[in-house]
């Protein structure tokens, strides 16, 4: 126990120099970060590190990626000096409340794991399909009108982008059945992740284009969504 308490320290922390280093954090937000990471820890063990850490290494290659030639269609302030808290908590928060209610609710942590392996699916895939979509994909449309639209503006999608994203959505249920077995719940996790990324889609058309919402809601609530997509499909 000691030594497990030592290894997720060891990670947190070089997590935490790692981002801010990289600027790809700020200070507050690489905080923020590492307590996530403790409650993804308690709620899944290194399983849930590893999603959250896949996950953050992921996006930030994507983001990375080609930075130049997505500079047109991209939020600067999420480019320079790292990413806020509350982007942070967007991306990662519902998994780090799935976390905290395995230890209220250890009744239920199979599938609260679940969720929060399901949020790390949506929040991967929503990265990935924006990020490289932008960049591989070849013709855009508005996801409720299917019409053409301009790349990078809210609610548009790709069908590359779709399928990095559903791939992204993959990588996070094989880390998930690495952890927790191979079963069916890899294919819910994919299918939930997909979901969530495409509700990010639809909520950007919807709420965010009009200013409704802003970015960092709707990345909470594309995560929420494929967390109770994961949960309806268990119920049923």
């Amino acid at each position: 126990m000691i030594g497990q308490n030592i290894l997720l320290a060891l990670i947190i922390i070089a997590g935490m120099v790692y981002s801010i280093a990289a600027k790809k954090l700020t200070v507050p937000a690489a905080i923020a970060g590492a307590l996530v990471a403790y409650f993804v820890y308690t709620g899944a063990g290194f399983t849930g590190v590893a999603m959250m850490t896949v996950f953050f290494i992921l996006g930030s290659a994507a983001t990375s990626w080609q930075a130049g030639k997505k500079q047109t269609f991209t939020v600067e302030d999420e480019r320079k000096g790292g990413r806020t808290v509350g982007q942070v908590l967007a991306n990662s928060g519902v998994a780090a409340i799935c976390g905290m209610l395995v230890l209220m609710c250890t009744k239920f942590a199979g599938l609260l794991v679940l969720m929060m392996a399901a949020s790390f699916a949506s929040a991967t895939a929503d990265t990935l399909s924006s990020e490289l979509g932008t960049v591989y994909g070849k013709r855009f449309f508005n996801i409720i009108t299917l019409k053409p639209d301009q790349r990078g503006l809210d609610g548009v999608i790709s069908l590359e982008g779709t399928l990095i994203g559903i791939a992204g959505s993959c990588v996070i249920a094989v880390i998930y059945a690495i952890g927790f077995g191979w079963n069916l719940n890899l294919v819910w996790i994919v299918i939930a992740g997909t979901a969530g990324n495409l509700s990010d889609s639809l909520l950007g058309a919807l709420l965010e284009r009009k200013h409704y919402i802003g970015n960092n809601a709707v990345n909470f609530l594309n995560t929420l969504i494929a967390a109770l997509v994961v949960l309806l499909i268990k119920l049923v």
